[in-house]
């Protein structure tokens, strides 16, 4: 068996370690439990094991960790990420184990939506457990290997105490660490004491000039173009870090990185895509078409991570600049859409004001729900295809607020899109708060939210699958799995439609800590 000469492994499981078949929106099924069709069937729908080198080293892997990679690379360490499945070639000689991850333990949006709402642990966190209990992790730490856990869902091991301890991890590092890492690393192989929890805040965040290059191919080209939002919306994390913008050439030497290991397309990762080059929430028009110019002169295929609603009405109303960019994109490149994940978050004016005042600048919070559905209209019209999220269960939330939520949702179902309700977690300005996936009463109006949500992602998944995802024999193999499931959740909702809707009271659920890891591993 070929192995490297390595100080730092560098992994993470299967739920992660994957490119969901060069489709990012399959990624979404990893949040969930396996429902319908066997397991094994839903990780190869939505985790697909990636091709490896000799070494392990997977061809794609998560930007987050490639960032990590490409730091400690360029301060001189033998550091290399690693396939999960081949890191009992590094036992003996990894003295450093860091390992990524966006959901840990499945706390996060929306695995704790699907969790809660079925009863059933989602393959994610499974994964994870499976990948920590594992003989080569295990020898790992029976070896004194240093283990480094971070990455956006570092908070999540705050909750849980006991697994620390557990699998005897010494460093959870929380934030941008693009910089800090290195100190980290220094002083553990060198035996310093380093603090357990490492917390990098929004005044110690890396300027640009000091975010490395990545050194290998991303998951399906994902390349961030921005860090950081100036929206300041209370439920998120992101925004408590400045908005801060990729140059052009920094942003194309990335994808180059990706076309020389074989991946030709690109995913603009961003919190608001439209706000590349931007001085606050104004889209610069300039500066975003001149973005798409460059880059789509050099790929084959194209998505955006995110965009807000707010933006979008206001670029096309000003610019017309939806038209612009997605002339742009489909006359340079083969394809006939574009995918993207927006925020809805609620329906409800009132309720905006209090948790997401600037969500709809330049436009007044009250005309919230009318920017929504006219960006729903724009998306639309020019094959955008949306997958939305809107959260129940928000601090200071009334009946109203749902209903009002409802009414917004019955105003977007012409519109194709697949729209994903969420329950609250406690996150960024938020995360003392009590509720959501801690506590909360689910009512007859979530329930119905929740209901007309699930019947229009049906409707559109199947326009979307026919008509636009996954072109190809290559394809149909996933397609079909898909639609069992679909045929599956179908036929399941309409049972509950029959036999538990009619009369539901409302349900109190919480996210309880259940030791099951032996029955999950096997043990």
């Amino acid at each position: 068996m070929s192995s490297l000469d390595l100080d730092i492994a560098i992994t993470t499981d299967r739920s992660m370690m994957t490119n969901h078949h060069g489709r990012e929106f399959l990624g979404f099924m990893a949040t969930a439990p396996a429902y319908g069709i066997p397991e094994s069937w839903w990780m190869y729908i939505c985790c697909p094991k990636p091709k490896v080198d000799r070494f392990g080293r997977p061809r794609e892997a998560p930007y987050g960790l490639r960032k990590i990679e490409a730091a400690l690379i360029d301060a001189g360490y033998k550091a290399a990420i690693i396939d999960p499945d081949y890191l009992d070639r590094y036992v003996e000689k990894a003295k450093i184990l860091m390992i990524g991850h966006h959901d840990f333990f499945a706390y996060g949006p929306p695995s704790s939506e699907w969790w809660l709402l079925t009863g059933k642990e989602p393959v994610n966190r499974k994964s994870f457990i499976r990948l920590m209990e594992s003989d080569a992790v295990r020898a790992m730490k029976k070896r004194g290997v240093k283990i480094v856990v971070g990455g956006p869902a570092a908070w999540q091991w705050l909750w849980e105490p006991e697994l620390v301890e557990r699998w005897g991890i010494d460093v959870i590092v929380d934030g941008e660490a693009d910089i800090a890492i290195i100190e980290i690393v220094e002083k553990l192989l060198n035996n310093e004491k380093v603090p357990r929890y490492i917390s990098i805040g929004a005044r110690e965040v890396p300027p640009i000039e000091k975010i490395p290059i990545i050194k290998g191919a991303s998951v399906n080209g994902l390349i961030e173009i921005t860090r950081g939002c100036p929206r300041g919306c209370k439920f998120c994390s992101v925004t408590l870090r400045p908005l801060r913008h990729m140059p052009i050439e920094r942003i194309l030497k990335e994808i180059d990185v990706n076309i020389s290991n074989g991946v030709k397309g690109a995913v603009l990762h961003s919190e608001d895509v439209l706000l590349y080059g931007a001085h606050g929430v104004e889209p610069n028009a300039d500066a975003v078409l001149k973005l798409h110019e460059a880059v789509v002169k050099k790929i084959e295929s194209l998505a955006w991570a995110h965009a807000s609603l707010a933006a979008i009405v206001v670029s096309q109303r000003k610019y017309r600049l939806i038209s612009r960019v997605t002339e742009t994109i489909y006359s340079n490149l083969d394809q006939n859409y574009l995918g993207v994940e927006v925020g809805i978050e609620t329906g409800s004016p009132r309720l905006a004001k209090i948790i997401m005042p600037a969500k709809a600048l330049p436009f007044r919070v009250e005309e919230w729900p009318d920017i929504v559905e006219e960006a729903f209209s724009i998306m639309h019209d020019h094959r955008i295809i949306p997958a939305a999220t809107f959260i129940l269960g928000l601090p200071g939330e009334e009946p109203d607020d749902v209903v009002k939520t409802i009414e917004l949702l019955d105003r977007l179902k012409k519109y194709r899109s697949l729209i994903v309700p969420m329950l609250f977690v406690p996150m960024g300005a938020l995360k003392s708060e009590e509720g959501g996936i801690v506590g909360m009463r689910i009512t007859p109006e979530h329930a119905e939210a929740m209901k007309i949500a699930f019947w229009h992602t049906v409707k559109w998944a199947e326009d979307i699958i026919a008509n636009f995802y996954m072109k190809g024999l290559v394809y149909e193999p996933v397609k079909i799995l898909l639609r069992i499931f679909l045929w599956f959740a179908r036929r399941k909702m309409k049972d509950i439609e029959k036999k538990v809707l009619p009369r539901f009271t409302g349900k109190d659920l919480g996210i309880h800590e259940e030791k099951e890891y032996g029955r999950i591993c096997g043990t």
